[in-house]
């Protein structure tokens, strides 16, 4: 698990076309699994039911990541939250970006406990 910088990630996913955003899509799903209590699918077989279910396992993922984030930043589950958004059309934007914030503060907190 290594920190990853939001703005080039988004910067990267715009050059490549979405396929740097698959990436970080498996990186988020694995590294979220190996920091939280609840677990879900890995980053590769999260991404292949996606594509399977034509985009409805994104939003049990979506909700899961929040679960995750809200487990490993300690603040309650923010599943509900990154639901809402969705609706709205940002959670996809937003819940990569505010989980991998949570990422890079815990990887910080390893660090800085060592």
């Amino acid at each position: 698990m290594k920190r990853r910088s939001v703005p080039l990630a988004i910067l990267f996913t715009i050059i490549t076309l979405g396929l740097y955003g698959l990436y970080w899509f498996v990186c988020l799903t694995n590294d979220t699994n190996s920091l939280a209590k609840s677990k879900t699918a890995g980053g590769v077989m999260a991404l292949v039911f996606s594509v399977i279910t034509l985009g409805l396992y994104s939003f049990y993922w979506i909700y899961m990541l929040g679960v995750k984030d809200g487990e490993i930043s300690g603040n309650g589950s923010r599943g509900a939250l990154y639901l809402v958004l969705c609706f709205f059309g940002l959670g996809f934007l937003l819940a990569p970006i505010l989980t991998q914030n949570t990422l890079n503060n815990a990887i910080e907190r390893n660090v800085a406990s060592y």
